[in-house]
């Protein structure tokens, strides 16, 4: 009986420790924090996000909200590709923008692709919205005239903070993600990538 209470005793204070340094490890290290937050594609983030002036770390926290890094992913509602890119879109910003042997196709099945026409979205969204990061983002999910109205018709302010005004529970939620995604992102890792 005596043997079994000193075992007894020493799970109780084993456990806690070890729950501790588990603990400790796993808010204060940047490696765990990597493993669980990995990013692939960098140097096609980082070249995308160079030559379009936006924040590579912001174009990786689409991309994993998106698609979670897999290039050949199809939305419910027809997106495609690492970013997600309604096809519409991405005909439209093909004819906008020249992308040098880019096409439909492309956006579908090859990140570099992807990753250059959603990083130039992002970017021709924050003009749109005079640099608002978080209206761009609900943009992106939502269309441009769709937050457009919200914030002419003031139902949203296109803050952060007010994002609980969002009509749509899909964008607010898509913001959310995104902004954490970023927040985890820019803690971890270089904002050159």
């Amino acid at each position: 009986m005596n043997r079994i209470n000193k075992k007894i005793k020493r799970k109780r204070v084993l456990l806690p420790l070890v729950l501790l340094v588990l603990g400790v490890l796993f808010i204060q290290s940047e490696w765990l924090g990597r493993m669980i937050y990995p990013l692939s594609y960098t140097e096609e983030i980082r070249s995308s996000a160079k030559q379009f002036g936006v924040d590579p770390l912001l174009v990786a926290a689409v991309i994993r909200v998106e698609s979670n890094f897999k290039p050949e992913a199809v939305s419910s509602k027809g997106a495609v590709g690492i970013m997600q890119i309604m096809p519409e879109t991405a005909k439209w910003i093909l004819k906008k923008e020249h992308f040098e042997g880019v096409s439909i196709d492309d956006v579908r099945s090859e990140p570099h692709a992807g990753i250059q026409l959603g990083t130039w979205y992002i970017r021709d969204l924050h003009r749109q919205f005079q640099g608002n990061r978080i209206a761009a983002l609900a943009a992106y999910n939502a269309g441009p005239g769709k937050v457009r109205q919200w914030l002419n018709e003031e139902v949203w302010d296109g803050s952060e903070e007010t994002l609980r005004n969002i009509p749509y529970g899909e964008t607010r939620h898509y913001v959310q993600r995104v902004m954490y995604y970023y927040k985890k992102y820019s803690k971890l890792y270089d904002s050159s990538l």
